[in-house]
């Protein structure tokens, strides 16, 4: 059993890993204007579906009926669609390290929409540490603009951002206990690849994609990792679990990010940026566990399986 904790909690830390490099190779990509925020988030799309299918294919997976057809379109929507393209124009003027911190609130929100989904009744501590960390979050995006008054687009779009990935995450969680877990963002990533194939003939058309060798090397990235790859090790740590647990090692990633930024992007850190990711992190921490507290015995043991 320690050994099977072990495990888990290593491979679901491998997919944070892989995961926290998806802000700061973002606002890489679109930093110098040479590639624009509409190629880089439906163009990562595409290299994912496209291996996606392949996988698809090749394991012959079965192919999801006409409801859970329309609970992918709700994947396709927030992690395929939402999540990348409301990141990619946030970024051309956010600072990754910024950008980080705002979607930290990230875990919180994705158990709310879970509680949601799933008519739970969590105490209500759970809702006022999950607003807190959404507090937290505004709070410090209105100190970095001047005020409620100053906050940016970019901004409102990371936030939109959150609640897109946040109901992505949930439905995508309930749909893994059905259809398997990478096969589910496959799906995913299929339904959505004919929107993004038409968005990227269009921004390449509109504005031909240029850059340097290391910033096509993070444009890859992003396509074949942050949007494929990363799940197979996130969700491989879920299935072994307890899932519990594992799925905590995500609060480490804004940390991450905020230090990739600065290694990568030679981002400058302040206190205010390491104190609100903190901030945020923290109420989203005990939001999460005080979900988790409040499922039923049989609800918990489930998720161990």
């Amino acid at each position: 059993m320690l050994s099977a904790s072990r495990a888990g909690l290593s491979w679901g830390l491998l997919g944070v890993a892989a995961f926290s490099f998806t802000v700061p190779f973002t606002r890489f990509a679109v930093d110098d204007g040479g590639m624009s925020a509409l190629f880089v988030a439906s163009g990562r799309a595409v290299i994912a579906a496209v291996l996606a299918g392949a996988a698809l294919a090749i394991t012959r997976q079965h192919r999801p009926n006409r409801t859970q057809w329309i609970r992918l379109a709700a994947v396709t929507g927030g992690v395929v669609i939402g999540f990348p393209m409301l990141t990619s124009f946030a970024l051309t003027t956010a600072p990754a390290s910024h950008g980080a911190v705002v979607i930290a609130v990230l875990p919180a929100a994705t158990a709310v929409m879970a509680v949601l989904r799933g008519h739970e009744r969590p105490p209500i501590s759970f809702w006022i540490m999950a607003g807190g960390g959404a507090a937290c979050a505004v709070v410090f995006a209105a100190a970095q603009n001047g005020g409620l008054s100053g906050l940016h687009w970019s901004d409102l779009l990371l936030f939109g951002a959150v609640v897109a990935a946040a109901i992505g995450y949930a439905e995508g969680g309930l749909l893994a206990r059905e259809l398997g877990a990478w096969q589910t963002v496959s799906w995913a990533l299929v339904l959505g690849a004919p929107l993004m194939i038409t968005l990227t003939a269009i921004s390449m058309t509109h504005q031909p994609p240029t850059g340097t060798v290391t910033e096509w090397a993070a444009f890859a990235y992003l396509g074949m990792v942050s949007m494929f790859l990363g799940f197979f090790a996130w969700y491989r740590g879920l299935a072994i679990g307890p899932m519990a647990q594992v799925s905590q090692v995500q609060l480490t990633q804004p940390v991450m990010s905020i230090c990739w930024a600065a290694l990568f992007l030679h981002e400058q850190l302040t206190w205010a940026t390491v104190l609100g990711g903190f901030a945020v992190i923290a109420c989203a921490g005990i939001a999460v566990r005080t979900r988790l507290g409040s499922l039923p015995t049989a609800a918990r043991v489930d998720q161990r399986r």
